[in-house]
């Protein structure tokens, strides 16, 4: 059965740094796309960036230049690099995996950061 465990959340001051990471294990034979996705108090999840098996990458505009998503395919993990963090980047954060064709959530990551 396929888990998918996100960590690295926590609290920071803005302008500051983290890095999310997520990895996948049980019974995978292929990944296709991997992202990152973050949903704030009282707003809809949206995406914040994804990278697909070929190695191409998708930013929302609000994280371009800020955020690095990168992917080890050996150890099934999607990694998301945050600089300059604002305020307005206060979110739990959502890895998701396409699996086997299967779509695949994580629990979810808090980052939290203060002005």
């Amino acid at each position: 059965q396929v888990h998918l465990v996100d960590s690295g959340g926590g609290l920071v001051q803005a302008g500051g740094s983290l890095r999310l990471s997520c990895a996948a294990s049980g019974g995978i034979f292929s990944i296709n796309v991997m992202g990152w996705y973050r949903q704030a108090p009282g707003k809809q999840r949206d995406l914040v960036a994804r990278v697909f098996s070929s190695g191409s990458t998708y930013y929302a505009d609000s994280v371009k230049g800020r955020f690095t998503i990168s992917r080890d395919n050996a150890k099934n993990t999607v990694y998301l690099q945050m600089n300059s963090l604002k305020p307005e980047d206060t979110a739990v954060y959502y890895c998701s995996m396409q699996i086997n064709r299967g779509n695949y959530w994580g629990k979810g990551t808090l980052v939290t950061v203060s002005s």
